[in-house]
């Protein structure tokens, strides 16, 4: 069986931080992903998807991204139902193992969350805490390859 989900978006709101009784970390976020065709009006229909993110990944994800980033997430769909006033809810959720910062954050929106430009890749797969980070800076040297 596979269940893969690679989704690119922007987050709609901050990530909200929060530590379940044994202390885990857990972050939720809304990442807005427009659909690849146009409607009837021209215009791209955009999705708004949930995504949790566990221990490091949580606290990463909760320190260093805010609204309106370009994240990469990559994870596991997972599908839950509730009923609320005698009416089924289906509630679709991505569990991330990995989330890739796509974009810098803009000097102007800095504050307490990212002190530094960084290009991270984070992982969930250990509870070791042990992230793999690129940290590079681009002069005005920087040419692409091609």
């Amino acid at each position: 069986m596979l269940n893969h989900i690679v989704l690119i978006g922007r987050l709609v709101r901050d990530p909200e931080l929060r530590y379940i009784s044994n202390g885990t970390a857990v972050s939720n976020f809304t990442l807005a992903v427009e659909r690849n065709y146009t409607n009837q009006q021209g215009e791209r229909d955009v999705d708004f998807i949930r995504i949790v993110t566990w221990r490091k990944l949580a606290e990463t994800c909760a320190h260093h991204l805010g609204k309106g980033r370009l994240v990469a997430v990559e994870g596991s769909l997972q599908i839950s139902s509730s009923e609320k006033d005698g009416r089924t809810y289906t509630n679709p959720q991505v569990i991330a193992n990995e989330v890739r910062f796509l974009d810098w954050p803009n000097d102007n929106n800095r504050d307490n969350r990212s002190t530094n430009n960084t290009n991270a890749t984070t992982t969930n797969n250990n509870d070791s805490g042990n992230d793999t980070t690129d940290n590079f800076d681009i002069d005005d040297n920087f040419d692409v390859p091609f």
